[in-house]
């Protein structure tokens, strides 16, 4: 049987490992992906360290990935072999729960998560359900497309539904893997885009995403900066400090909305005043739907939203995740198959 390279973690807190295993087959309602590309993002973690409530061991992590499709299994009528594809988070949904009925699918009450429901895209092919497979527009490299189908997602999706419209003031806390892409779609949104970071040294990258301003919070309190032109009426939130994210209340508009996106298991501190007074409001957001996905990636490409990454070949994956993990990857990284 014809054999794929694949990089898995044997157990919690485990090395990865680079295999050799058969390539799987697709069963019904599956396809099955030749990896060109996987992202490695910082949910990879989870599956590293063993921080996933029963997590079936040795798992190939990868949840941001972008090849072609190669095999279909039985019932899959709408895709074909050699067509463009990633897979992203979500990678799979039941149909028949209260949320799938009402098309609610992201909350799906026994979601399949890629590369931890089952095995992900550090492997050269990748067996995923019907329903997570979204196409990659032509223009695109799979490269670039790999973050877009987790960082992307969440941060568009989160912008397109929080209800700011054209013209008004959306600022982006973070200016990391979330926060270079939050700042790039909220300006081609058409929002007044301002980004927020510590440190002047990270101005000059913020304003080629295209801030219009940048408000430094190791100069001062950036709610009182961004009251000064009337307060946000959407704050994104990328960056997982609670501590920080819990500062930014008091700097949105009336009617404001906090969305945040950026993981962290510390509590945000806010008062129920704070809220009341001028109706703000705090919103968590989860990333998407495979057609979300499609919707982002259509419009990166329209718009030339790009991610920053850097590439590593499968062999590698160790060294890729470690830049990632420490904070030194600007700003996602992506492995490449055969180098």
């Amino acid at each position: 049987m014809s054999k794929m390279k694949a990089v898995q973690v044997g157990k919690p807190g485990g090395n990865f490992e680079l295999v050799e295993r058969t390539i799987p087959e697709p069963a019904r309602n599956q396809v099955r992906i030749k990896v060109e590309a996987c992202g490695i993002c910082h949910s990879d973690a989870l599956v590293k360290e063993g921080h996933w409530p029963g997590l079936q061991y040795p798992r190939v992590p990868g949840h941001e990935i972008a090849g072609r499709i190669d095999a279909v299994g039985a019932g899959v009528g709408n895709w074909k072999p050699g067509q463009r594809v990633g897979v992203g988070w979500h990678g799979g949904h039941c149909f028949t729960c209260d949320p799938c009925r009402r098309g609610d699918f992201i909350n799906c009450q026994v979601e399949k998560i890629t590369g931890i429901s089952h095995d992900g895209g550090y492997a050269e092919y990748v067996v995923t359900p019907a329903e997570a497979v979204a196409a990659i527009p032509d223009d695109l490299p799979a490269a670039e497309a790999d973050p877009l189908l987790c960082a992307g997602i969440t941060v568009f999706n989160a912008l397109r539904n929080a209800g700011a419209r054209a013209g008004d003031l959306v600022a982006v806390q973070g200016i990391g893997g979330l926060g270079h892409l939050g700042i790039q779609y909220a300006r081609q949104m058409g929002y007044r885009t301002f980004a927020i970071g510590r440190g002047k040294d990270k101005e000059a990258l913020a304003r080629k995403l295209g801030a219009a301003h940048y408000v430094d919070t190791a100069a001062g309190d950036p709610a009182e900066e961004l009251q000064k032109f009337g307060g946000a009426s959407v704050i994104l939130a990328t960056a997982p400090d609670s501590k920080a994210i819990s500062a930014l209340v008091n700097g949105l508009s009336p009617n404001g909305k906090l969305v945040v996106v950026g993981a962290s298991f510390e509590p945000i501190t806010v008062s129920p005043i704070q809220l009341i007074s001028g109706r703000k409001s705090i919103q968590g957001w989860a990333s998407g739907t495979a057609k979300d996905s499609e919707d982002t990636m259509q419009f990166s490409a329209l718009s030339g939203v790009r991610p920053m990454i850097e590439k590593f070949p499968l062999e590698k994956a160790a060294e890729g995740y470690e830049q990632m993990i420490s904070g030194r990857a600007r700003f996602r990284a992506v492995l490449t198959m055969g180098g």
